[in-house]
């Protein structure tokens, strides 16, 4: 590891914290909190193949990197297509002089490393390498340590592999922010795999390329924005697999993994395909055609332009569908630049004290509201099951003063003990009866639409004004829009559209209607909706007929047969 001023020093002579902390990693055995997930072989060879790195090549005059090898997955096979590229050469009288460059691979944790370099002096000898050379040729490939903080000799011409997907709060406090401190593209909730993908980018010789299978979530989430960035700013993403539903693994993950190309060249078009069979012909096959010359018209494999621009997500579906989103962005607002408010309900951090029966809230009854959940609107409309919320705030901002509202005190005094466990409570503790959000009285009142946060299609429901919504909704309300015809639009394929285009997709298919999804979604201004369609609107949206709804929008954004067929056919 690498000496550096700025790793943090321990009072205590000749102990590093971060060097600590480091060690447990090493030292973990749980296979989850190390975010290792193995890769089958034939996905493994798909990848090899899509960054070039074959046989054929003279691979002893590549550099590759693995920056976390695990039990070998990627690094085994690489090296038996070095040895075979370096037996075909002919040139096998100096095994280590030939091919003591040729790869670096790093893994931190310890028992793993171990095995693997056994397996590797395995390779190496049944190649007839002699035992010595091939401990040499081992220790000259295979690096202990954290990637993220190891020296390495930079640079590659292929950065290969499957980066950890470990969780932030699973890293200890003082190596987080020795990698914040290093790695930009570390935001919000970013996981491990992140500052990986980072420094293999950083670490790629001009024209170099990286080939890895990870989570997805990256490529249009939030926290994968400074990611985006730096790939648009330097990089060239040069194919997509999305391999959803395919068994990439040899156990089931959680997340949604992709294949990721990318080069260090100017920026060019991006080949992706969909969901390959998992059998080695039909992977060669599709290697072969997302990097040949040119598409083959009747190929799955499609290919789309400007992919990425700047930190914003990633469009990845069809060239029809990604350009009808790039024309209805060019020509019409976003929902809040036409007037529209996208928010979300309120969370308290303790609904078992917060929310309950309203009538039976004994609380005075300025300080209690009605309450929609996801319950209430499960089939298209609003049916209330009685629930309600406290509102401990005053409506002129700041909590109020509980011995001016006595039963409220007494409700709140009882659950104590629930409600000051929370964070924001103990963060401040004067404060502790606050909800987590702050409630305004007026949203209640306000008729606004409503919106669950993950469903597999658009669930759009209308509240004309006397409910406050829970925190597992979203809501819209509207300056001039009328909120029906709204509705209509919403309920049509373009919110589905813009949805599916930007957010991540969960198990099962279904997608994230978040408010930073929903803020992107284009619509004209009511002003210029000409009334005929404002009536055919609103007409859709009273008898919840979504073909009736696509037909009212198709005329409102003037779409073309192709476009039209984009949204009828669900292809969104």
């Amino acid at each position: 590891m690498p000496s550096d001023p700025a790793l943090i020093q321990s009072s205590l002579p000749g102990f590093c914290p971060l060097a600590a902390a480091v060690e447990s990693l090493a030292l973990n055995g749980d296979i989850e909190n190390r975010g290792a997930i193995f890769t089958r072989r034939e996905v493994v060879d798909f990848i090899l193949d899509l960054v070039g790195y074959t046989p054929d090549r003279p691979l002893s005059g590549y550099r590759l990197l693995e920056p976390s090898f695990g039990h070998g997955d990627f690094l085994l096979p690489a090296i038996e297509r070095l040895l075979e590229s370096w037996r075909r050469s002919g040139d096998t009288a100096h095994p280590f002089e030939r091919l003591g460059s040729s790869i670096r691979a790093v893994e931190i944790h310890h028992e793993t490393f171990r095995r693997t370099r056994t397996e590797v002096l395995a390779q190496l000898v049944g190649a007839g390498i002699t035992v010595r050379v091939a401990e040499t040729l081992a220790d000259s490939w295979l690096i202990p340590g954290d990637f993220l903080l190891n020296d390495l000799p930079d640079p590659f011409d292929v950065v290969v592999g499957n980066p950890p997907y470990v969780r932030q709060e699973l890293i200890p406090d003082v190596l987080m922010a020795e990698y914040r401190r290093r790695y930009r593209t570390i935001y919000d909730r970013a996981d491990l795999y992140i500052p990986f993908i980072e420094r293999s980018l950083r670490s790629l010789a001009q024209g170099g390329v990286l080939g890895f299978i990870c989570a997805d979530r990256w490529m249009k989430n939030r926290y994968g924005g400074p990611l985006r960035e730096l790939v648009a700013d330097a990089f060239h993403l040069r194919a997509y697999v999305d391999m959803t539903g395919t068994p990439a693994f040899h156990s089931e993950v959680m997340a949604y993994p992709a294949i990721t190309i990318i080069a260090r060249e100017d920026p060019g078009v991006t080949r992706i395909a969909h969901r390959p069979a998992m059998e080695a012909p039909a992977l060669a096959a599709l290697s072969a055609a997302l990097t040949a010359q040119h598409v083959v018209s009747d190929h799955p494999v499609r290919e789309i332009a400007a992919v990425g621009v700047g930190a914003a997500p990633w469009l990845l579906d069809t060239p029809t569908q990604t350009a009808l989103v790039r024309r209805l962005e060019r020509c019409l607002p976003t929902l809040e630049e036409a007037g529209c408010k996208v928010g979300i309900g309120v969370a308290t951090g303790a609904d078992r004290a917060f929310i309950a029966p309203l009538d039976t809230l004994d609380v005075e009854s300025d300080r209690k509201l009605p309450l929609v959940t996801t319950r209430d609107i499960r089939g298209g409309t609003v049916v209330w099951q009685g629930l309600g919320i406290i509102n401990p705030f005053a409506d002129q901002g700041g909590l109020v003063c509980l011995d001016h509202y006595p039963r409220l005190k007494r409700y709140l005094e009882r659950h104590k003990d629930l409600i000051a466990r929370r964070h924001c409570a103990q963060k401040t503790p004067a404060h502790w009866y606050r909800t987590i959000d702050r409630i305004t009285p007026a949203l209640a009142c306000t008729p606004k639409l409503l919106i669950p946060d993950i469903k597999g299609d658009a669930h759009i429901v209308y509240e004309d004004g006397h409910l406050y919504p829970h925190h597992n909704l979203y809501f819209i309300t509207a300056e001039d829009w009328d909120l029906r015809a709204l509705q209509a639009v919403l309920l049509s394929g373009i919110a589905r559209l813009f949805i599916a285009t930007y957010s991540t997709r969960m198990r099962g298919g279904y997608l994230r209607f978040q408010a930073q999804y929903l803020r992107r979604i284009r619509i004209p201004r009511w002003r210029d909706v000409p009334d005929p369609i404002r009536q055919q609107l609103c007409g859709a949206a009273e008898k919840q007929d979504r073909v009736a709804c696509n037909q009212a929008i198709f005329d409102l954004y003037g779409l073309s047969a192709a476009e039209r067929a984009v949204l009828e056919n669900g292809t969104a």
